[in-house]
């Protein structure tokens, strides 16, 4: 399972705060999503992020 940030990102930083091996904080001050599949451990996590995300930026890929 792969995860994206889309546009909607309002840079708060919740998705890297409760899954920093999935989320971080770019350059851009946007949030980004590791590039390759999440390991198994680590998908509730990761889906958490994804449904407490206040902007609904994160997405499966």
């Amino acid at each position: 399972m792969k995860f994206k940030v889309n546009d909607s990102c309002i840079s708060c930083g919740m998705c890297a705060g409760s899954c920093p091996e999935v989320f971080h904080m770019a350059d851009s001050g946007m949030a980004e999503a590791i590039p390759d599949d999440v390991a198994p451990e680590l998908e509730e996590s990761a889906k958490d992020a994804m449904n407490n995300c206040p902007a609904g930026a994160i997405e499966e890929a």
